[in-house]
């Protein structure tokens, strides 16, 4: 099997690759950490996420930091309506005396270094923030723009976050990472096992808009709109962010199954991922019905994946 190395959404993976520096494993090691591969979700029934049902990666990062045996400091500004912008200026500053931090959940839509800056859209992404003086800030941004600055107004605009759904908080910072126990790579995926089953299986733990459907279901339902016609905003979507992560994220998780000689869920994996990478012509191309076939070749292997990491 030859692994993928390139380009790809993995923002929140590749910002803690970075403040972990040599310490860090590849970043889809990272990612399949956060338990994002394992499964699918229809967000209040529209929108579609190769991630599971209820996982958003606020949850996700911090399960990666605490499965690899770091520690940091979370905070964050409080209720967005209350929050203060020289309060959360002042503590990011603080933070950065004792290393980089990562910064988000922001808006991606509002860095305006980055071209075709702003949009409509509250894009969530994580950035490494490494310096902050009286008017601007120097940070790495994973979307492929190192050593990127940015006054300090449009910076505290963006990572306040108020157009990120899942954000109910405002200006959260990760910072003052440590190691808390020696953990080796294998052991850290191995310890997630278990959540990245519950995750396949369904929580019911997590809050999810209306009409959100999990996996087979969710694919199933996306067929059927598929087959009626994608909307361009559905296939937007699809084309430029979803079909490219899901497919790199089942990628890492086959990678990583096989590394722990899990070989018939790392086959599954590796099934799922050619799937979801597959879909990326069609839906470009505007055939629905390839799409349409392609959902529900994937729709049982979520099922067929609990069961092989379960067992």
């Amino acid at each position: 099997m030859t692994n993928y190395t390139g380009s790809g959404p993995y923002c929140y993976a590749n910002s803690l690759a970075m403040v972990l520096g040599d310490a860090a494993p590849p970043t889809g090691t990272i990612e399949v950490l956060t338990g994002s591969p394992f499964g699918f979700e229809l967000l209040g029934g529209t929108v579609p996420l190769f991630d599971p049902y209820g996982w958003e990666p606020e949850t996700g990062l911090d399960a990666a930091i605490a499965a690899l045996g770091w520690r940091c400091e979370y905070s964050n500004g409080g209720d967005p309506e209350t929050a203060s912008a020289e309060q959360a200026w002042q503590r990011l500053r603080r933070a950065l005396v004792h290393g980089p931090a990562i910064a988000g959940a922001l808006d991606m839509g509002l860095l305006s270094f980055q071209p075709g800056t702003p949009t409509e859209d509250g894009i969530d992404h994580y950035v490494v923030v490494l310096e902050a003086d009286d008017d601007r800030v120097l940070l790495h941004d994973p979307h492929g723009h190192p050593y990127a600055t940015l006054d300090r107004a449009a910076f505290l605009t963006a990572w306040r976050g108020d157009r990120v759904p899942y954000l109910d908080t405002s200006y959260v910072l990760r910072s003052g990472f440590t190691a808390a126990r020696p953990c080796t790579v294998d052991d850290a995926v191995r310890a997630t096992l278990p959540a990245a089953t519950a995750w396949l299986r369904g929580r019911d733990d997590r809050p999810v808009p209306p009409g959100t459907l999990a996996n087979a279901a969710g694919l199933e339902a996306l067929a059927e709109r598929a087959a009626a016609g994608l909307p361009d905003a559905v296939r937007g979507h699809l084309a430029y962010f979803a079909i490219r992560v899901g497919a790199r994220r089942l990628a890492d998780a086959a990678r990583c199954l096989r590394g722990l000689a899990l070989d018939a869920a790392a086959d599954l994996a590796t099934e799922q991922a050619r799937l979801v990478g597959a879909l990326q012509y069609p839906v470009v191309a505007r055939d629905d019905a390839a799409v349409a076939a392609l959902l529900r070749r994937l729709a049982p292997t979520y099922d067929r994946l609990a069961a092989a990491l379960a067992h």
